[in-house]
């Protein structure tokens, strides 16, 4: 029998209770070290953080108190540099003055639109002018045109404070007046025209057609004489608009008229505050932008011209709003034996068998060059009723944008608009101000769709370049130079709409700030605009709404230009300016104050701390006109609440 193999290793030594208490107390001993290492490491830390907090709060306090100190003289300073706004104001006062002057010795045989007696003659004499062919009209048109937009712009741009009730009611009376005059004037400047239809016919037709434009309007006129129901498809050979018509028309004694004019005479005005008024914001019933203004009519019974019998050709009555009043009544007894609405579809149609007898009419309409649509724009009717544009009675439609063409239906003849969201370009990217020459800026701002570069000088701006989708885009209001109203109504009308109304908001996401903030800010960024860039911080949507953050750098006209330029984050208040210790790389908003800076109660001695003396020297120096105008687009676009 083989000896028993011996185990390999030693058998592990037993720990007695003695050494299991020895190591416990050892490690309680340790842990106990510990604690109280970490105890005396924190309370070393703590009093450290709390002695850098006193010295902090010590340093903070000293600069309020600085801040307090000179608070009186930096406002007086500003309230110096501010004198500049009523300045301002006084020459645009003293323009509007000087222009009613000069007006007056030219002596150019038109009337002063503010003037009641000269507007009251002019629209009285023109009343009494008969006979007055379709070239004629449009002609005038021009001078009408103008005397309209002064009106509206004497309603924009004078201040409440100078406005008198009576002559804003005066005003907007004079208005509706030639607005309701040129277009009677249209209808019986249509009615001479058709009755010469026979001898205007189209030798291939035997039709009417007759096209006449300028840069306001494009009139088509179509009277169907040989009535012949294969004869559907209309397109006035001049443009690229055209209707398709149903049988029932085709063969009908009909004449069609289209009224294309490139301004919108069917909204009413909208009110302008007296100063008697408080400050509210005006909106209109939907939020859409008006961009175009197309109307339709046709009149029944067009007989076939006889040489011998003038009198019994019927004309076109176009469909459109009128106000009641003395021109109204006038309108229909011209009406009575000349002109004659025709009702599409007709009121009464007990005697068809079949419901679709009369069927929506195609349109084809061209879509006018200087109107930018960066969606599908939408096709609404005129309701005359409540006096507002709506969608229903339209089908269809159809947009090619390449070709700048549009296609619908519709169930009635009557005024129609092309239309887009007031608010598509809302809230912006991003923005930037920036000097380009002596009293000369450029404001570049940024949106979804688009980018809009500005260029703002003594008291006028213009529209330096477009941005449609990434791609330079060509407009007329390129390189031409306007007053700010004047400007922000050309961009509104030729769908560039960057500048939200009092109800904005309520369309928008916006970062909203506190007015005060807003106002206080644009009025101090517009004094520093001649030397100093401005732009936009993303920590702008992180501070409340009693705070504004955005960036600034000086910006020399003599300098290079930059590639990376240093900016330095600004947080305001409408109190108190103070530069921030993070950048825009940072990676959570914080308030800190920048080293080595201090506090102060304007964005002006804000600058100043880190300023050349030229920069300085320039903003002293800056045209009363051209800050006015800064400030003007600044307040319009309302960049801090909307981007």
């Amino acid at each position: 029998m083989a000896p028993k193999a011996k185990k390999s290793g030693s058998k592990k030594k037993k720990i007695t209770k003695a050494d299991r208490l020895k190591q416990i107390l050892e490690e309680e001993e340790k842990r106990q070290k510990e604690e109280e290492e970490a105890r005396v490491k924190y309370e070393k830390e703590e009093m450290e953080r709390l002695e850098i907090q006193r010295i902090e709060n010590e340093k903070l306090q000293k600069l309020e108190a600085k801040d307090l100190e000179r608070r009186n003289e930096e406002l007086e300073e500003l309230y110096l540099l501010e004198a500049c706004f009523p300045e301002a104001e006084k020459l645009k006062r003293d323009n509007r003055f000087l222009s009613q002057w000069k007006h007056y010795i030219e002596c150019d045989g038109s009337p002063d639109p503010s003037i009641a007696q000269e507007i009251n003659t002019f629209i009285t004499l023109w009343k009494e002018e008969t006979n007055e062919t379709l070239e004629e009209v449009i002609e005038k048109s021009k001078l009408v045109l103008n005397l309209i937009e002064k009106l509206k712009l004497i309603l924009l741009e004078t201040p409440p404070y100078d406005l008198q009730g009576k002559n804003i009611i005066q005003y907007q009376e004079s208005i509706l007046e030639l607005q309701e005059l040129l277009h009677l004037k249209f209808n019986r400047a249509t009615e001479i025209l058709l009755r010469q239809a026979s001898t205007l016919a189209d030798l291939d037709s035997g039709n009417m057609e007759k096209v006449i434009q300028d840069e306001n309007v494009t009139l088509c006129i179509w009277a169907n004489l040989k009535k012949n129901p294969r004869h559907r498809s209309i397109r006035f050979s001049e443009t690229r608009t055209g209707f398709e018509i149903p049988r029932i028309l085709a063969t009908s004694d009909i004449a069609l008229r289209l009224l294309h004019t490139h301004y919108d005479h069917v909204t009413p005005l909208s009110p302008v505050l007296t100063p008697s008024q408080e400050h509210i914001s005006i909106v209109t019933d939907f939020v859409k932008e008006e961009v175009k203004s197309v109307q339709t009519a046709v009149s029944k019974d067009l007989q076939e011209e006889n040489k011998q019998q003038e009198n019994e050709s019927n004309s076109v009555h176009e469909e459109e709003t009128k106000a009641e009043g003395q021109g109204d009544v006038e309108e229909q007894m011209i009406l009575k034996e000349g002109l004659q609405k025709y009702t599409y579809p007709p009121e009464t149609t007990e005697d068809l068998e079949a419901e679709n007898v009369f069927p929506p009419i195609e349109v084809t309409l061209e879509v006018h060059e200087n109107v930018i649509f960066f969606e599908n724009p939408m096709v609404a009717r005129w309701d005359a009723e409540g006096k507002q544009w709506k969608t229903d009675g339209i089908s269809n439609v159809s947009y090619k944008s390449e070709e700048r063409l549009v296609t619908f239906n519709l169930e009635t003849f009557c005024p129609v608009t092309l239309i887009q969201d007031a608010h598509i370009n809302m809230p912006y990217q991003s923005w930037e101000l920036r000097p380009l020459d002596v009293n000369k800026v450029l404001l570049t701002v940024t949106t979804v769709f688009t980018e809009l570069q500005i260029q703002i000088k003594e008291n006028l701006c213009m529209l330096a370049s477009i941005k449609v989708n990434s791609k330079n885009h060509s407009s007329i209001l390129e390189e031409k130079w306007m007053t700010p109203v004047s400007f922000i109504s050309a961009l509104k009308k030729a769908g560039l709409n960057i500048f939200p109304t009092g109800h904005s908001h309520l369309y928008v996401v916006i970062n909203y700030k506190h007015p005060s903030v807003e106002v206080k800010a644009y009025r101090q960024m517009a004094l520093l605009s001649s030397a100093f860039a401005f732009c936009w911080s993303k920590w702008n949507t992180a501070c409340d709404s009693k705070k504004a953050v955005f960036q600034v750098r000086e910006h020399l006209l003599k300098e290079e230009p930059i590639q990376n330029p240093n900016w330095t984050l600004l947080m305001f208040s409408g109190d108190r300016a103070q530069s921030l210790k993070i950048s825009e790389s940072s990676d959570a908003f914080s308030e800190v104050l920048k080293e080595e800076t201090e506090f102060h109660s304007t964005l002006y001695h804000m600058v100043k701390d880190f300023a050349s003396q030229e920069a300085m020297r320039a903003v002293r120096h800056s045209n009363c006109q051209f800050v006015d105008s800064v400030c003007h687009m600044l307040l319009s676009t309302r960049l801090l609440s909307y981007s």
